[in-house]
């Protein structure tokens, strides 16, 4: 036992719980994003144009690319494979798009995300949205963060990818 009253061993398998929870969680976000976008690539393009950020030919490129490497993160993190590698790359997309939207925002154009959707102007409640998207960002930042540095998870295939002991 430590100080806390806690078996060390015990306090490793609720990290490793919660580890698991945290990659299961990005990777189900980040999958069923990427499938929704990889339906339609002309339209991820043009949501990617409406945040003004890029020039054009760059955003359209952008946004076919976008989703292959979110469904690429999410299967690599489905499996657990490479979680904090992978993690760092959830974690780099996700201050990306808390930058994109809080770019929008602070400019004032009124869009959809596009997140989970085809995106486009809306007409209200733009503020609202961008406070949700916003928060939905970070919380899943910070399971990427918590990732990155415990990458330690249950049914992942990084013990045996990595020939550790620890199976």
């Amino acid at each position: 036992m430590n100080g806390t009253g806690v078996h060390p061993a015990r306090a490793v398998r609720a990290w490793e719980w919660t580890g698991t929870a945290a990659r299961l969680l990005l990777a189900a976000v980040l999958g069923y994003a990427g499938l929704l976008k990889v339906q339609d690539l002309t339209e991820a393009g043009r949501t990617v144009v409406l945040y003004r950020i890029l020039p054009d030919d760059t955003a359209q490129l952008v946004g076919g690319v976008l989703p292959f490497i979110e469904v690429s993160l999410a299967v690599l993190l489905l499996a657990g494979l490479a979680t904090r590698v992978v993690a760092a790359g959830a974690a780099v997309l996700m201050v990306v798009y808390i930058a994109a939207i809080t770019s929008v925002w602070a400019r004032g154009l009124s869009i959809d995300c596009g997140c989970f959707s085809s995106g486009g102007t809306v007409t209200d409640g733009a503020v609202r949205g961008y406070v949700i998207d916003i928060a939905r960002d970070l919380v899943l930042l910070a399971a990427a963060v918590l990732l990155i540095r415990n990458p330690r998870t249950r049914y992942a295939l990084d013990p045996w990818v990595l020939d550790t002991k620890e199976r």
